[in-house]
């Protein structure tokens, strides 16, 4: 009888913890996040809050997945199949600005990318050296690069006429630069780069002019979120938020470690290359100059409001970008928790 007495007060005590445990386990927000590109080097900014734990944590169920372009992301953050997302503040604007009458249209939530990584490449052998040596010449880009959408706001800022553009798939931009087909490209610094040379082209022989070094300073990729969902789960959007600013902080002083994620969700990555791939993301517009007068993760409104107009113009968009549509800094940690950006190198 004593020992059925102990066999019953066990099965009472462990169906009493599995009920205090329930409600842990159904507060797990779920979070479908989309990514702007491949699992390459600045994913891990992402993903490492993911594998040490912060998300969960947090009470959030984050699923991470890659991306194919900013424009992709938005739009399928506006259709309700991800909760949240990674994109160009460019490509965010724009679809507002083309989309008035949506009724899910994301908003930014926190800057990453503090500046544009967007730049023209070319090589040394063409002449170009600077902005005013594009003139006249052909720039090839795939349509949606963030670069080539942008180039009317760079061209302003510089006063370049006359370029002819060359399309193709994002695979053949750096190939027929390589060939001679093209006197330049766009692209993102430290993507366009790194490819380039990837096929062959020494880092000495090519040119590099970030929009950001020439008078464009437009803001590059933020964190967006339906509304909808921030509606229904206001506290699940700032706890992604300061979880993910708990993993950035963390890669952003050992990037080379941060890699390790990255490889796990793409074992074929090459692991050299997408480790500097992430510290030049990290040094251009993570941890740039103009992030660390403005404060990690913010966004001026002054600034957001001449890259509105900028975006609209440049854009052609349907309607003005409203910038306070676009940006919502209500989530943000306080100032203190943002303050993750590492010392500046010597």
């Amino acid at each position: 009888m004593t020992a059925f007495v102990d066999f019953a007060r066990r099965c009472v005590f462990t169906l009493s913890a599995a009920l205090l445990l329930a409600p842990a386990v159904q507060a797990q927000t779920p979070i479908k996040f989309q990514l702007d590109w491949r699992f390459e080097g600045p994913a891990a900014l992402f993903l490492a809050s993911s594998a040490k734990g912060y998300y969960k944590a947090a009470g959030l169920d984050v699923t991470i997945d890659a991306g194919n372009g900013s424009g992709g992301t938005v739009t399928r953050v506006a259709s309700g199949s991800y909760e949240m997302g990674f994109a160009d503040m460019a490509a965010l604007m724009e679809f507002h600005a083309n989309n008035p009458d949506a009724p899910n249209k994301p908003v930014a939530v926190m800057v990453v990318y503090n500046n544009t990584p967007a730049a023209v490449l070319a090589l040394k052998k063409s002449g170009i050296s600077k902005p005013a040596d594009l003139a006249g010449k052909k720039l090839g880009a795939p349509g949606f690069d963030a670069g080539r959408r942008a180039f009317p706001i760079f061209a302003k800022a510089n006063g370049i006429s006359g370029v002819q553009w060359v399309s193709m798939d994002p695979a053949l931009r750096e190939t027929m630069l390589a060939k001679g087909d093209l006197d330049a490209i766009t692209g993102f610094s430290f993507t366009s780069l790194l490819n380039l040379e990837a096929r062959g082209v020494k880092a000495a022989d090519i040119v590099v002019l970030p929009y950001p070094a020439h008078g464009v300073r437009l803001y590059g990729n933020v964190i967006i979120a339906s509304p909808k969902f921030i509606k229904d789960n206001p506290a699940a959007v700032k706890a992604f938020i300061t979880a993910f600013v708990k993993g950035a902080k963390e890669v952003m002083a050992n990037p080379d470690a941060a890699i390790d994620y990255v490889k796990a969700r793409d074992g074929i990555i090459n692991v050299d290359l997408e480790k500097r791939r992430l510290r030049m993301a990290i040094d251009a517009v993570v941890a740039s100059p103009d992030a660390r007068s403005e404060g990690f993760g913010v966004a001026v409104p002054a600034r957001l409001a001449l890259m509105a107009s900028q975006v609209s113009d440049a854009f052609g968009t349907k309607t003005r970008v409203d910038p306070q549509a676009v940006w919502t800094d209500a989530y943000l940690p306080p100032k203190a928790a943002l303050d993750v950006l590492p010392p500046l190198k010597k």
